[in-house]
């Protein structure tokens, strides 16, 4: 199921992000705005519904979290823009990444 998450999400809603892939969430995270999407099978979906709401594509990068190790990955195919200097599926910005981390630690943990 895919959700966007503005607010620190419930444990319901956790659970439900959490469907798709068995305790691993794929999310997509607005870098400005502070809110992500979770769940779903693809990174796109997450992606159209943010820019759906307003979001700006240059604000969005995809990756996951393992809700069992805590891990946050940074592996999306939406995150390849070369014309924003990311020329990998990876985020290769520290600066980005800390944003990513920050947002997805608020709104998941």
């Amino acid at each position: 199921m895919l959700l966007i998450i503005k607010k620190r999400a419930t444990k319901k809603d956790v659970q439900k992000i959490a469907e798709d892939f068995e305790g691993y969430i794929k999310v997509v995270v607005d870098v400005e705005k502070g809110i992500l999407t979770g769940g779903g099978e693809r990174h796109f979906d997450g992606e159209q519904k943010l820019l759906r709401e307003g979001s700006k594509q240059e604000n969005l990068w995809g990756g996951g979290f393992d809700l069992e190790t805590k891990e946050i990955d940074y592996n999306s195919i939406i995150n390849l823009r070369p014309n924003q200097n990311n020329p990998s599926r990876d985020i290769l910005s520290e600066r980005i990444r800390k944003k990513f981390d920050k947002i997805v630690k608020k709104l998941l943990l």
